[in-house]
């Protein structure tokens, strides 16, 4: 009996537009790489992209912008899957950029290094002259990002200007672009939340064990739990207590809070995302509640 038709589960369209993605880019452009810090997003990014080229390694490097103040369990799981993949890995440094002299630090207490990422970024992406990035972020984070086009177009400064982004009908990308400036592709643009969990279900992929429910000392700092950290050590007036808390988004220690948790499976993480009210961003990170046009502001200057 012929076969009439073909069906997609929904995480299969998602992978297989990704899985195009990766490939326009790396037939398009000369010199791509992929931002790797070991996050859930980037984690399931790197899976998409080693499915996009197997049995072929990845024809890319991946790239990681260290901050100097990362979970170590993320940095140990983002040094075991490079090995793993037996990958490139470029690491662009903040704490190296603040010893040279060419960024200088904010020492005050409950300042982040966040911000001071940017110009790293910027400067590893001219050094190795990547003319295409891949980055992991998805239109349902923060509003900001939902503006983005999946092919983001960065003039030679690095910026976005939301205004300069080009139409994507039919899933057609732009990539022109002169020497100089570059494009950031976000292959994982219409996935959720959800989707990045259900993926990593689906695929039994490894992730670092802070995503899952554990005991740690936190403090209470601005309607969040930060924990407790020789970066982050209690204020005056804060008090550590235990809790049993997980992550659901990883980054600057500064900045990413946890959130009170008792999911200690993936199943059980998919369960409380399905109800969950708030995105990952707004519910854990403090460097997008500086203003109502935080991330904007810092996607103007250069960032992820």
């Amino acid at each position: 009996m012929p076969v009439t038709g073909y069906e997609l589960t929904h995480l299969q369209m998602l992978e297989a537009e990704a899985i195009h993605i990766f490939r326009e880019v790396v037939a398009e452009f000369e010199r791509p790489a992929l931002l790797f810090s070991g996050g859930k997003d980037s984690i399931v990014m790197l899976r998409v992209a080693e499915k996009a080229f197997w049995p072929a390694k990845l024809p890319f490097p991946l790239v990681h912008i260290d901050t100097g103040h990362n979970f170590s369990e993320v940095m140990e799981f983002r040094d075991a899957r490079v090995a793993q993949l037996s990958a490139r890995l470029v690491v662009g440094s903040v704490q190296d950029a603040i010893d040279a002299g060419v960024i200088t630090e904010d020492i005050r207490p409950g300042a982040s290094r966040n911000q001071l990422q940017t110009p790293v970024l910027l400067d590893t992406i001219e050094k190795n002259k990547f003319d295409a990035v891949f980055g992991g972020a998805r239109r349902d984070e923060e509003k900001a990002r939902a503006k983005e086009r999946v092919y983001s177009f960065r003039d030679e400064f690095g910026q976005w200007d939301p205004k300069s982004q080009r139409p994507e009908l039919w899933s057609l990308y732009n990539g022109r672009h002169r020497p100089g400036e570059h494009i950031r592709v976000f292959p994982l643009s219409n996935w959720t939340e959800l989707d990045i969990w259900r993926y990593i279900a689906q695929e039994n992929l490894d992730i670092p064990s802070i995503y899952y429910a554990h005991t740690r000392d936190v403090l209470e700092r601005d309607g969040m739990l930060l924990a407790v950290t020789p970066v982050t050590p209690p204020l005056e007036g804060e008090r550590a207590v235990a809790r049993q808390v997980r992550y659901r988004t990883v980054g600057d220690m500064s900045c990413t809070g946890a959130i009170a948790s008792t999911a200690a499976t993936i199943g059980e993480v998919i369960a409380e995302v399905a109800v969950s009210r708030m995105t990952e961003r707004g519910a854990t990170r403090a460097d997008d509640r500086v203003s109502e046009a935080a991330m904007e502001d810092r996607k103007r200057e250069g960032y992820f």
